[in-house]
């Protein structure tokens, strides 16, 4: 029935438009061809400027409606140099974009058709093809310099001191490696990869191996204020390290270690105060479509201060540990961290 109505409301609109042109057929005939061209000219270019000012006041009112569902101010050091680069090209193109649309709409009806002028014609000019290629080039240039800049820098080499987690991606879930008290990543190959007692591939050989710690819910725990390094990788398939309130992202290939690091700036704590939601947490996403649980890969980051990090590491034992339990048999089981429960929710 629906679509027999919607059959029903194409055809009506035909027959309306075919009537409006009747219309303006005999309203030609009556006042004659050339008098009602020109007022037909005429109101066609007035309509170009209604035009023009229903489009802007449109944009504004959309700004105005999409700038709450926005997501809050970024919460690290580069994540800033990215807004900060985001607001130069918006105004950039900005400005560009209301320029044109307003000449475009205005020489619509400035210069519209009149039997006393005479158009001016001409096939080329020089002048006019190195202004409007040297601007937008030089333009374009400083903009993808900063972008470079931010590139290269949250790339490069890490400042000294700075933590070190390992992030891997696999179907559909993060595992998160942080060094124990040597501060150092054991080694590990894909070859040594199971399920039941080694994640990662861990090379047990290596001392250094023996203090890690293995999150398997991908949970981040960053300090504030303390640069950090993530080392990328993946066990399957590409996935992306997507850390949206941070402003950064980083694919995660397999066989490949990728690299970036930032500053937290903002403790958990004060982006609730901040958003003013109380189930607020900072999340880390898939953003590389990698299979059917896609959807799903997701994992929760805890900024928090110095005190509170060292006294959740404190909590920790080694993945080592957790599975040789033979080895420590005074050992105890480790809980799975509170805020891996919380619903991730974003405002």
């Amino acid at each position: 029935m629906s679509g027999l109505l919607l059959v029903l409301l194409v055809a009506l609109i035909f027959v309306v438009l075919y009537q409006v042109s009747r219309s303006s057929e005999l309203v030609a005939s009556i006042q004659g061809e050339d008098l009602f061209d020109k007022k037909r000219n005429k109101l066609l270019g007035f309509s170009m400027l209604i035009l023009f000012a229903t489009l802007m006041i449109g944009f504004y009112a959309c700004h105005k409606y999409m700038m709450p569902l926005m997501g809050p101010a970024a919460a690290s050091d580069h994540g800033e140099q990215y807004d900060f680069m985001f607001m130069v090209t918006l105004i950039v193109t900005g400005i560009v974009f209301l320029l044109t649309q307003f000449l475009l709409f205005w020489f619509a009806f400035k210069y519209q058709r009149d039997e006393n002028r005479k158009p001016l014609f001409f096939s080329h000019s020089n002048k006019l093809e190195m202004i409007w290629t040297t601007v937008p080039a030089l333009a374009m240039a400083v903009l993808v310099a900063i972008g470079l800049k931010s590139w290269f820098q949250m790339t490069g080499d890490a400042p000294k001191g700075a933590m070190q987690i390992e992030i891997v991606g696999k179907q559909f879930n993060w595992i998160s490696r942080y060094p124990g008290a040597d501060g150092v990543l054991g080694k590990r190959y894909f070859t040594n990869i199971n399920d039941k007692d080694n994640v990662l591939g861990q090379d047990w050989k290596d001392k250094a191996n023996m203090d890690d710690i293995i999150v398997q819910n991908g949970e981040l725990r960053l300090i504030k204020g303390k640069p950090v390094e993530l080392i990328i990788g993946s066990r399957d398939v590409i996935h992306d390290v997507g850390l949206s309130h941070f402003r950064m992202k980083m694919d995660a290939v397999p066989g490949i270690t990728t690299r970036l690091w930032f500053t937290p700036t903002v403790t958990t704590t004060e982006m609730k105060a901040k958003t003013g939601n109380e189930e607020f947490v900072y999340e880390i996403s898939c953003d590389q479509m990698c299979g059917k649980g896609h959807y799903s890969m997701r994992a929760v980051v805890v900024v928090e201060t110095q005190a509170e990090h060292d006294a959740w590491m404190a909590k920790q034992q080694s993945y080592y540990v957790q599975n040789h339990p033979d080895e420590f048999p005074a050992a105890k089981p480790v809980e799975a961290p509170a805020d891996s429960a919380k619903k991730i929710t974003m405002k």
